[in-house]
């Protein structure tokens, strides 16, 4: 049999003594505080009549002002009672006192009770006076002569006798008050072991539960309501296991989903405070995840277009979205949609940013576009000058053989340089299928051969203009590459630094070791390029003097073709140069790869 549950009540019966107990202290005690305050307005009021009688006597010796006639007036008035009558002008000057000599005295302008005066009230202070050094109640009144205030007349009265009276009873309340403590805690000692020592084990075990120890259970108590308690507090436990579990495992899903995420996702509440980030949002500015929750999101991406962005969403509650330009380790361009956070009561609580990198792809559209733009240009330029030709053979110059003559050798010179547009494209469409799928023919080859075949394809142009090349190239420099590629990227380099090299100047070319890598130079003494088209140079038909590029009969691909053989080959292209004393090309090939 389950043995019999007492009733709380029995338990807490005892302890009602010890709360008429304190309520009888509590009541003593406020009667004590009435009592001194009592004391201290009948205090005031008393003073307020004094000050009052004399009201009208003081008022006449004011204006005109006989400061001895007052002087005396206060001591005469103050003669055969306990209260200080003190006078003071509105400059705060004392006038007349009945225990000082007013000279004496500081200004009064800045006591409170004073300054209440001045404002038409009476004023009332207790503090402790420097004067008479002891605790005062001050009573200030206004005193006016044709309604203009011409002086206060304050009364005063040492407290500290009230303050004795009031401290003798204290102590005896106190006394009384110990004696009573002291019984009542004998009765709560005996009551509150027997209360509190199945509520401390209750405590230790909720403890336990609000450590995470879901799985501990209470001890039943031999008390009833204890014991229903603890049998709650086990279900409710177990209850909150089975939450906090589906909790743990929808929050699983939750973040493996958003680190799964390539955008970045960021959620605030209404103050743009942060209250949930993924990693790819951290990466991508480069924040430590834990530092961010709780912040204002322009703490967190010190960018103003972010939080202006954010401020449309939740200002009109509806889904926005904008690239959004980023300055930081480079510019970066991201696509931002906020849209607005519900609870499941539907109430916005906030906005959610998407964050996607698209830097790559608007770059790639640009350069689509700019290409498109470039090709139709390069195109219709010679197809425009053929047709135009062909159009005037066509109304009758066939018949003057030497101007049809002229007139196809300008149609055969647009023709060819539409051809080479077109290899140029087609060959630089080969290298970057051939680099993508890895499928670039390697052989061991020499560097040195290379070079010098590249050489002997430019010699007309190098014999033309009366160039000496230099060779800097050990012979034994060798290494696996497809070298059709790497002397097209050779010749392109050196048919540029002829092109814009003046005559009779020098061209050095070096290919050397250094570190992982061989670098192959091309150094030459033209015109150079000025800094702000370097960061181009590279890009399809990108040219520093279109006019002139195309007068030595350019294409605009020939950089673009090195840069994807480079890359090709694992490698890469870089440019220095200085106006007015030429430029320097460097083919970088890895040394694994070479």
């Amino acid at each position: 049999m389950m043995k019999n549950k007492k009733k709380l009540i029995y338990q807490l019966f005892p302890s009602y003594l010890v709360i008429t107990l304190v309520s009888l202290f509590a009541v003593s005690w406020y009667a004590l505080s009435f009592s001194r305050q009592f004391y201290l307005e009948r205090t005031q009021v008393d003073l307020e009549v004094s000050g009052r009688l004399l009201e009208k006597q003081v008022t006449a010796l004011l204006s005109p002002l006989d400061e001895h006639a007052v002087d005396a007036l206060c001591k005469a008035a103050a003669a055969q009672t306990i209260t200080r009558v003190t006078v003071i002008l509105p400059d705060g000057r004392v006038v007349g006192d009945s225990e000082e000599i007013p000279a004496n005295m500081d200004n009064h302008r800045d006591r409170d009770e004073i300054r209440d005066a001045y404002q038409g009230e009476t004023g009332v202070s207790i503090r402790h006076s420097d004067t008479i050094s002891r605790n005062m109640m001050y009573v200030a009144i206004p005193l006016y002569a044709n309604e203009a205030l011409v002086g206060v007349l304050r009364t005063s009265l040492s407290v500290s006798a009230i303050d004795d009276r009031i401290g003798g009873i204290r102590w005896r309340i106190a006394a009384g008050a110990l004696l009573v403590a002291l019984l009542a805690s004998g009765i709560s000692w005996f009551v509150s072991r027997r209360i509190t020592q199945p509520l401390e084990k209750m405590r230790i075990s909720a403890r336990r539960f609000a450590d995470g120890d879901l799985s501990h259970r209470m001890a039943l108590s031999d008390i009833r309501e204890f014991s229903g308690l603890a049998e709650t507090m086990n279900q409710m436990a177990a209850q909150l296991q089975q939450r906090m579990d589906e909790i743990n495992r929808q929050r699983g899903k939750t973040e493996a989903v958003l680190s799964s995420m390539r955008e970045g996702v960021i959620a605030t509440d209404m103050d743009q405070q942060v209250i949930s980030i993924n990693q790819t949002a951290a990466s991508m500015f480069s924040i430590p995840m834990e530092t961010v929750f709780g912040r204002s999101i322009l703490e967190v991406i010190r960018n103003h277009e972010f939080q202006e962005f954010l401020n449309r969403s939740l200002n009109t509650g509806e889904s926005v979205e904008s690239d959004i330009l980023y300055h930081h380790d480079g510019e970066r361009i991201f696509n931002v949609q906020c849209t607005p956070l519900m609870d499941s009561q539907k109430q916005r609580m906030g906005g959610l940013l998407v964050i996607s990198d698209v830097t790559q792809l608007r770059r790639l559209e640009n350069m689509r576009r700019d290409f498109a733009a470039s090709v139709s240009h390069e195109i219709k330029t010679p197809l425009t000058a053929i047709k135009g030709f062909v159009e005037t053979l066509c109304t009758g110059a066939l018949d003057d053989r030497e101007e049809t003559r002229r007139f196809l050798t300008i149609i055969d010179k647009h023709v060819n340089r539409l051809a080479t547009i077109i290899e140029d494209l087609m060959q630089l469409s080969r290298i970057e299928r051939d680099d993508e799928i890895q499928q670039i023919g390697l052989e061991r080859c020499r560097i040195a051969d290379v070079l010098d075949t590249a050489i002997g394809l430019c010699a007309d142009g190098i014999a033309e203009k009366g160039i000496h090349v230099q060779l800097s190239c050990a012979a034994s420099l060798s290494g696996c590459f497809d070298a059709t590629l790497l002397e097209q990227a050779a010749v392109n380099l050196l048919d540029n630094a002829v092109k814009y090299s003046p005559e009779k100047s020098t061209i050095r070319i070096e290919a050397l070791t250094v570190g992982d890598e061989i670098r192959i130079q091309f150094k030459d003494e033209g015109m150079g390029i000025a800094k702000k088209h370097l960061p181009r140079l590279f890009e399809r038909f990108y040219r520093v003097d279109k006019a002139r590029s195309r007068k030595l009969g350019g294409t605009g691909l020939g950089l673009a073709i090195v840069k994807h053989i480079a890359q090709a080959h694992g490698g890469s292209i870089t440019v220095e140069s200085e106006l007015e004393k030429g430029s320097t090309f460097c083919l970088h090939l890895p040394a694994e790869r070479i």
